[in-house]
């Protein structure tokens, strides 16, 4: 019988905002977001990779950057369009329309359009509560206090990556439990996620 997705996963809980591993580690999801930088002037420049580096350098624990890719989702744009397209009295219009709905499908298909997301995962382990000897038990039973004392030593973290992303001209926003329920289901599904579904849970969540 096939193991579900849950079997292999890395991942026990996700609770407040934070990602409780099964290993007895705990991870916080920064989204950060781009810019261009081959249109910064040569001192923007500078100034961007010597932030990055003292960043880079005031760290005492290790982060993890992801980036994710993926296809464009157009289904909400197309969706208004066919209700513009609907809406129309003008038949010209309406054909025209419906060409332009047809064009757009056809170019996001043909040139594979992809849409990047960046995020960093910043890491704490139970252990630097609970002491070196913690068992696999204390961890799957972490208490109420316990929990809080470990989220706001992570979430310390987690405020100075983002202080140090500001730095270099970036935006940093803490991912959410609702948002990380999305982000996990996106990586595990992305045929749907590309197509704009999600189950029904995740809209409630998400609200």
């Amino acid at each position: 019988m096939p193991l579900a997705t849950q079997a292999f996963l890395e991942l026990q809980d996700i609770r407040e905002g934070i990602l409780l591993l099964r290993n007895g580690g705990l991870r916080g999801v920064l989204m950060v977001s781009s810019i261009n930088f081959a249109l910064k002037s040569d001192e923007e420049q500078t100034s961007i990779i010597y932030a990055f580096q003292s960043f880079l350098n005031s760290l005492d624990f290790s982060c993890q950057i992801v980036v994710q890719s993926r296809k464009i989702n157009i289904t909400p744009y197309l969706d208004t369009i066919k209700n513009l397209e609907e809406s129309q009295t003008n038949e010209l219009l309406k054909t025209q329309t419906s060409s332009y709905v047809d064009f757009i499908k056809e170019l996001v298909k043909d040139n594979n359009i992809m849409t990047k997301n960046f995020y960093v995962v910043v890491p704490y382990a139970l252990t630097e509560i609970l002491g070196v000897g913690a068992t696999m038990k204390q961890v799957k039973n972490l208490t109420d206090e316990e929990f809080e004392k470990c989220k706001s030593q992570l979430w310390q973290r987690m405020e100075f990556v983002a202080m140090g992303l500001k730095r270099c001209e970036l935006d940093v926003i803490p991912l959410t439990t609702a948002e990380l329920i999305e982000l996990f289901w996106s990586i595990h599904h992305p045929g749907e996620a590309e197509q704009g579904y999600f189950p029904e849970i995740l809209p409630e969540l998400l609200k």
